[in-house]
């Protein structure tokens, strides 16, 4: 076998996560994993053990501990993970409220946007007061059809928060390919910015908005984000509000976290249609948060001096990996 082109110097390799991990394992379980493959084949062969050192190493927070990490294995339809757990991926992301940097937004032709960890936390608490006012509760949905913005960010924690359901659909999609997925969860909120910017070109979003949300009757509230201009007019869009008319002046809030099983539903993501109608795939909060912190803390090797960049789909970016890297510290 050849040699690697290139390695990690051993004193990397010593302070990497996945190596702090390999002796948290070993500790725990009395044994000697030395390398990723051993500890590869130790996790695929000891999958509840490798789970729950997962959520130990990861420092899960949750009110009520779980009673058994996996049932039905054999059985991908009625698998269950962590039952007995009740948990808030909110909370578990915003667990840090000093003044680090969390967020950092650029969008074209515009000053970067810096925002802390504690600034973060303000913004989610004053938007989920506002939302909990407005009536929203757990189990219902709220739609996002916004760009990539730290206010997109801000509205699925504090969805997540509530424990409502957060769903996006990019604002570059015509007012039927939106309705095709929006449609089919009957949404109570409704996000959109009030255009969004592309390779030199300002594109307005309020005219789709307004078409989207005259076929929704669900839709009891309409928040308009300003990105392309500070205050547009909203007149045409029913049920609208401006998201600084919205927004709690409250300070100092502490959030309500609703604590909730496991498997709770956080947000909902669809396919692209390309069969027949997008379909939804509704992802659990306790799933979806244990198995990203073990991504970015074991793979990605991830700590509170990292920045990670992203230019991709708002739903990862508002729930996923912009959420899952928050609660890394990075």
């Amino acid at each position: 076998m050849k040699a690697p082109i290139w390695e990690h110097s051993e004193e990397f390799k010593t302070k990497a996560n996945i190596t702090r991990f390999m002796n948290f394992v070993n500790k725990q379980h009395g044994l000697s994993v030395g390398s990723y493959d051993e500890l590869y084949d130790w996790s695929i062969n000891n999958i509840p053990d490798f789970w729950a050192s997962v959520w130990e190493f990861a420092d899960i927070k949750a009110s009520k501990p779980y009673d058994t990490v996996a049932t039905n294995l054999d059985q991908m339809e009625s698998c269950k993970w962590f039952q007995g757990a009740w948990l808030n991926y909110a909370e578990n992301i915003l667990r840090y409220r000093d003044d680090e940097i969390a967020l950092i937004f650029k969008g074209e032709a515009q000053e970067a946007v810096r925002m802390t960890y504690a600034e973060l936390y303000d913004q989610v608490a004053r938007l989920a007061k506002s939302l909990r006012q407005s009536g929203l509760k757990v189990g219902d949905r709220v739609a996002s059809f916004m760009p990539n913005m730290i206010e997109t960010i801000v509205a699925g924690l504090a969805t997540a928060s509530i424990g409502a359901i957060f769903a996006t659909t990019s604002p570059d999609f015509g007012v039927k390919g939106a309705l095709d997925r929006i449609r089919q969860i009957e949404p109570k909120v409704f996000f959109t910015a009030n255009g969004y910017s592309y390779n030199g070109r300002v594109f307005d979003s309020l005219e789709k908005a307004a078409d989207i949300v005259k076929e929704l009757p669900s839709i009891e509230k309409v928040i308009v984000v300003p990105y392309t201009e500070k205050r547009a007019d909203i007149s045409h869009v029913p049920n609208s509000i401006h998201y600084e008319d919205f927004l709690c002046k409250d300070s100092g809030l502490e959030i309500q976290f609703e604590q909730l099983p496991f498997d709770h539903p956080l947000y909902i993501l669809y396919t692209a249609g390309t069969t027949g109608a997008p379909k939804c795939i509704v992802h659990g909060a306790g799933n979806t948060l244990i198995h990203l912190f073990k991504e970015h803390i074991l793979q990605y090797n991830f700590s509170r001096e990292d920045k990670f960049f992203w230019f991709y789909y708002q739903f990862l970016d508002a729930l996923a990996l912009d959420g899952w890297t928050l609660g890394c510290g990075s």
